[in-house]
């Protein structure tokens, strides 16, 4: 058995199903035999957009996802998406060939292009294909972003044949973790807060118990939005995103416990969310994230679901029994009538700048309507721009599941792709694509991919004939602009050249045809270009680039 036809076989083997990407002659051989042995393969338009599909798929199918590229250009062409999925700690192994020869017009020094972006790198060998190409999927499981580096001549090695058994991936040895002084603090706090981060979003269950248990309020850092929907006592996105109820009550806090979260600056507004007299915690699974990006008061080693079952289980909750009414100061009823009313953005009071001689819509009033009309089972996918904060924090989402955040590289052009790959993991929910015009430029090429994938997919352009994040960073202060500027183009007539179905909006009568494609097969995309005010930037938009 040839070596490529090994890997794919060990990698099928581990459980992929899916593989994303673009076939040369590189990894001809390696795809095939993923085929062969029953994955799906999924012909991207190019390897950026693979790359990225193979992020969102894993994002939100909880697996391993699988990006096969070409030698050299391919490798480079995915190597933004691939970024991002390092930053974001993606489980996905890149499968790489490798023209090994320096004079080579294809060779690329793999191992130092991966760990630039911060990702792992393992290499098959000839007379240990399956160990090695195993080892790189059990890494991946574990979360890391692995690429996989496979030399040319060694892929086409004859060696021994594979058929099994797979090792299974062992789990990550851990030891009881100390929580006597989070308990501590947990039981001497009148108003704590939960903040959950990407480290928490498989521990909805204990933290709600948790936090039943000690009368906390709940929070969440953008890439775990949806981990608490429709909880009483959910206070949603912290930091920029953060509604203005939910500044109040975390800038109230005497404890905030960070699960899962480094408490970046986007999280913190800058640090200055938290109130200096609170005491803060953070838990999490690595030593390294603990004070990373602020200081902390107390530190907890260990996977967040094992660190909450265990100050669990020492207040005596049991992991079935029933849930004690809290001794926390404030989960109180007029508390709770305050977040049913105040919680969410749409509920806070604006003032509408679309209509007049702009013939515009605001992202907001736009937000809302949709949000009214898409189904509540849904996946949101948001690109990267000016407009997020619309689409993030008005379009509701079921769970955490249902919520896709391409921003740990602050890449624009990632969102339409990742919503294909969100789209193959859950074909039984409406994926959304939010995107800006300038994004959606950028990627418009997969909407080829996304047609003949034939999924349900509503593509959502915020349209603002800019890149309005630099509009609005640099002309307050008087500077051109005529290089982020563009002359309003008909994005929708775009999308029908692709085989979408287009649809321009300026008012919300003109989302009126979305009702019958939502009544329909929904096999066809379709792409809204939503000509929106762009009057101001977002609310989140100054804080964003006091980072930069």
């Amino acid at each position: 058995m040839r070596v490529a036809e090994v890997v794919g076989r060990v990698l099928y083997g581990h459980g992929a199903r899916h593989v994303f990407g673009v076939v040369g002659s590189g990894n001809f051989h390696v795809t095939n035999a993923l085929v062969a042995a029953g994955a799906r393969f999924v012909a991207a338009a190019h390897e950026g957009g693979a790359a990225s599909m193979a992020d969102g798929y894993a994002r939100t199918a909880g697996t391993v996802g699988l990006l096969s590229v070409h030698q050299g250009p391919g490798v480079t062409n995915a190597l933004t998406g691939l970024t991002e999925a390092a930053k974001s700690r993606t489980p996905m192994v890149v499968l790489a060939p490798e023209a090994t020869a320096p004079r080579s017009n294809f060779f690329i020094d793999l191992p130092a292009l991966a760990a630039a972006v911060g990702a792992d790198f393992h290499r098959v060998r000839a007379t240990h294909a399956a160990e090695d190409t195993g080892a790189a999927y059990r890494a991946a499981a574990r979360g890391a972003t692995v690429v996989l580096g496979l030399p040319l001549e060694v892929q086409q090695a004859v060696t021994e044949a594979w058929s099994g058994p797979v090792p299974a991936v062992a789990p990550t040895p851990v030891t009881a973790p100390q929580v006597e002084p989070l308990l501590a603090a947990l039981q001497a706090a009148r108003r704590p807060v939960f903040i959950a981060g990407r480290g928490a979003r498989s521990a909805r269950e204990p933290l709600t118990r948790l936090a039943d248990a000690c009368g906390a309020l709940l929070a969440v850092s953008a890439a775990a939005k949806g981990l608490f929907a429709g909880n009483p006592w959910n206070l949603d996105v912290a930091g920029g995103f953060a509604t203005p109820l939910t500044a109040e009550l975390i800038g109230a806090a005497d404890l905030v416990v960070a699960w899962g979260s480094t408490l970046n600056m986007w999280t913190t507004r800058h640090g200055e969310l938290i109130p200096p007299s609170a005491v803060v915690v953070q838990v999490d699974h690595d030593p390294a994230a603990f004070g990373l990006n602020r200081p902390v008061d107390l530190t907890v080693a260990g996977e967040v679901t094992a660190v909450a079952e265990a100050v669990l289980a020492r207040l005596g909750v049991g992991s079935t029994g029933p849930v004690g009414a809290g001794t926390g100061g404030w989960r109180t009823p007029e508390l709770a009538q305050r977040i049913r009313d105040h919680g969410r953005w749409r509920s806070v009071p604006y003032q509408d700048e679309g209509g007049g001689a702009s013939a515009t819509i605001d992202p907001r009033t736009l937000s809302t309507a949709l949000d009214d009309l898409l189904p509540a089972d849904r996946t949101v996918v948001v690109d990267s721009g000016n407009f997020m904060g619309y689409s993030s924090m008005w379009l509701d989402v079921p769970d955490v599941a249902g919520f896709c955040f391409t921003q740990a590289f602050q890449s624009v052009g990632l969102g339409l792709a990742s919503a294909l790959g969100t789209a193959v993991a859950r074909p039984d929910r409406l994926t959304v694509a939010a995107v800006g015009d300038g994004g959606f430029v950028m990627s418009a090429t997969e909407l080829v991919t996304a047609v003949r994938l034939a999924l349900p997919l509503l593509v959502v352009i915020y349209d603002d004939a800019a890149y309005g994040a630099e509009v609005h960073h640099f002309g307050p202060d008087g500077y051109p602009l005529e290089t982020v500027t563009f002359p309003e183009t008909d994005l929708a007539a775009i999308a029908r050249g692709y085989g979408c179905d287009g649809l321009t909006v300026r008012t919300v009568d003109d989302l009126e045809p979305v009702r019958g494609w939502l009544a329909g097969p929904r096999t066809r995309p379709l792409v809204i270009d939503a000509k929106v005010s762009a009057a101001r930037g977002s609310w989140w938009l100054e804080e964003a680039f006091r980072g930069h």
